[in-house]
């Protein structure tokens, strides 16, 4: 068996594809670090007070054992309120509660249509479900509605779920979540929007793209805290009736040992960061506009109009070499390569965050258009 694995490794290194670990260096744009919360004194001083007050470091068992703490269920009481939502649930990472929404909610005869750009995450519950599940093309709402049509047509009577992100994570491109809450309703679907980034960045307060949606009786969302809030975990945002089933049958929930009550006691805290503190999301929204002015300038890439710009270059090697280029001048930016991103898409993927400034941001257009340069040369 080994060997096979040897065998794969090398094909990988061949195509360009393989992976390893990095420890952080350079000037960061690559995180998803987006207000610039992960080591900030707001934090670090949450956690020291939480500490201070008795909040254990671990759970010591699953929430339906003994792990439940009080600060789960204040993070989740003021979630609920801070979203807009009736309940919230929070589980220990945003990827293992993408998860459990599609191996969990969606039953037999029930129809799964997602984007085709959807998150990894997202496509590991859909093959735990019992429902079929369909691709949608990216950002289209006919084609939604025109899969759900072709499955109602077929003799289909279960319910139709479905499943996009509001703010794509590779592309950085928007959900058109008006048009997609309206063909829910028509075709009595429910609709499950991952605000993984959009959370914090967007919306009032940073309530997200899909904040005006909160609260519907068909609507369930998702908050990753890993991301703008600078944290962990996944906090699901649904009707009270959708969180408690997940209680009783999401294994992903069940099962597992709860998260650190001092992680949740540090997602509260970047709940109110995010209320109160407007100013880091305008400051990003700055970065963000001068980032696309400096593309346009110096380059031939376009502006995706958010906190992530894809750098699309088409050859896995071509990514690599570039990526390898900045990091030599001093920047952390990764190549991203297929399966993460559709073949023939290899790119960087450049994120703003507010760990950087715009004399910094302009020098990187600047190396990016040299680099790029060079390695067509």
């Amino acid at each position: 068996m080994s060997g096979n694995h040897e065998r794969a490794l090398d094909a990988l290194l061949r195509r360009g594809r393989l992976r390893a670990l990095e420890t952080p260096h350079g000037i960061d744009f690559t995180s998803n670090d987006y207000l610039g919360l992960a080591q900030s004194r707001e934090l670090a001083d949450a956690i020291v007070q939480a500490i201070a007050r008795g909040v254990p470091v671990g759970a010591g068992g699953s929430r339906l054992l003994r792990g439940n703490h009080p600060e789960h269920e204040a993070l989740e009481h003021e979630a609920a309120q801070f979203f807009g939502a009736e309940t919230a649930l929070f589980f220990g990472g945003g990827f293992i509660a993408n998860t459990a929404l599609l191996a969990t909610l969606p039953s037999h005869g029930d129809l799964i249509v997602y984007d085709e750009l959807i998150h990894a995450s997202a496509h590991d519950g859909m093959r735990l479900s019992k429902a079929d599940a369909a691709a949608a093309r990216h950002n289209d709402p006919q084609s939604v509605e025109d899969v759900i049509t072709a499955w109602r047509a077929a003799g289909a009577t279960g319910q139709p779920w479905i499943v996009v992100e509001s703010l794509y994570s590779m592309d950085g491109d928007r959900a058109p979540l008006d048009d997609l809450a309206a063909i829910a309703l028509r075709n009595d679907a429910m609709l499950i929007v991952d605000e993984a980034h959009a959370t914090g960045v967007f919306g009032p307060d940073g309530r997200g793209l899909a904040a005006h949606l909160e609260g519907s009786a068909n609507v369930v969302t998702l908050h990753t805290c890993g991301k703008a809030l600078g944290v962990m975990g996944g906090l699901v945002l649904a009707p009270r009736t959708i969180c408690d089933f997940l209680v009783n049958r999401a294994r992903a929930f069940i099962y597992a040992t709860a998260p650190s009550p001092l992680v949740a006691a540090a997602v509260r805290a970047a709940l109110e960061i995010c209320r109160a503190e407007p100013q880091r999301r305008e400051k990003l929204h700055r970065l963000i506009s001068f980032t696309a002015s400096e593309l346009r300038s110096k380059t031939s890439f376009a502006p995706s109009g958010s906190q992530i710009q894809p750098i699309i270059v088409g050859a896995d090697t071509r990514a690599v070499a570039l990526a390898s280029s900045l990091k030599a001048r001093g920047y952390d930016i990764r190549a991203i390569r297929p399966p993460t991103v559709p073949e023939g898409t290899a790119r960087l993927r450049l994120t703003v965050t507010l760990n950087t400034e715009e004399s910094v941001i302009s020098q990187l257009i600047s190396d990016l258009a040299a680099a790029q340069a060079e390695i067509a040369a």
